[in-house]
Order: C-alpha cells, then sequence, then structure tokens
C-alpha cells in the first residue's frame, strides 16, 4: 500500500505527472488534448525500478485525470499494459 505522503502530482510547467520517492522522481510525459492525457512516456529511475513505482504512479495520474472528468490515451506500452491489468479504469480509455 503507497505511504499517504506519496501523492502523484500534474506538473503542467512540464506536462508530466510526478511521484517522488527517495528523493528520486517518476514521471508520466504527456500531450493534453480538449478531452484527453495522452501519456506519451513513463520513466522511473533505476533506483526505483523492480518497486511498483510506476504502476503507483500510472494509478494516481489516472485518478487525477479522472477527477478532472477527462480521458486518457495509452502512447507508451506501459500504460497500454496497465491498462489491460486494470479493468475498472476502462472507462477512461478515449
Amino acid at each position: 500500500m503507497p505511504e499517504p505522503s506519496r501523492r502523484v502530482r500534474d506538473n503542467t510547467a512540464q506536462n508530466r505527472y510526478e511521484l517522488d520517492i527517495d528523493g528520486a522522481t517518476a514521471f508520466a510525459n504527456y500531450r493534453r488534448t480538449a478531452a484527453a492525457d495522452v501519456i506519451t512516456h513513463t520513466e522511473t529511475p533505476r533506483a526505483l525500478r523492480g518497486r511498483g513505482v510506476a504502476s503507483e504512479l500510472i494509478k494516481g495520474a489516472l485518478a487525477l485525470i479522472r477527477a478532472d472528468g477527462r480521458k486518457v490515451i495509452a502512447g507508451c506500452s506501459f500504460v497500454v499494459d496497465y491498462l489491460e491489468k486494470h479493468g475498472e479504469d476502462a472507462d477512461l480509455i478515449a
């Protein structure tokens, strides 16, 4: 279970969702359209890999997208795989 202090944020200045853990930042770049966010790349720092950080990041990003009433377009393979494994988020797919 994620620690309560770990929150995904929307860094609109850099067009990416971010999650800080242990002094490092995992991020998912996006391109925003009128109705959807196209997530184009997901990056997890090497020191954080293998700990479920990318999944936690995408889960948080999707929660923010849902809260904004937007949709998502999976533009990177990690997000495609995540959405295939998490049918509860299928309604967000544009």
